[in-house]
């Protein structure tokens, strides 16, 4: 399939992604635990992974969304802090999820 679709994540944030793309033909899921290196890397190899060509991009961050537009057009992530519960619990309460995911996915179209 074509690609339609490129979901950046990081972390435990990448088995959220799988899932989200799993039924998506034309999605590509792109893990990307360190900004700084990928900037490193050539012109060349950039573009192979983040393809131009592909505007349609989200990513997912348990963490500050800001940086993540330069990369993608919608952000699910995390710009507060002070929830206190098991792990589990305050990442689904902050949307971090497959289902959440693929939601937001759904109203990029």
């Amino acid at each position: 399939a074509d690609l339609d679709l490129i979901i950046i994540a990081t972390g435990s944030e990448v088995q959220h992604a799988l899932e989200a793309a799993k039924d998506l033909p034309g999605a590509r899921v792109v893990s990307m635990p360190c900004v700084e290196a990928y900037e490193r890397q050539s012109d060349e190899y950039k573009e192979s992974v983040l393809p131009s060509s592909c505007t349609k991009r989200i990513a997912m961050e348990a963490g500050v969304t800001a940086p993540w537009y330069k990369y993608a057009s919608k952000v699910v992530g995390v710009d507060r802090f002070g929830f206190s519960a098991p792990g589990d619990i305050v990442m689904k309460e902050l949307g971090m999820s497959a289902e959440n995911l693929s939601a937001e996915i759904a109203s990029m179209n």
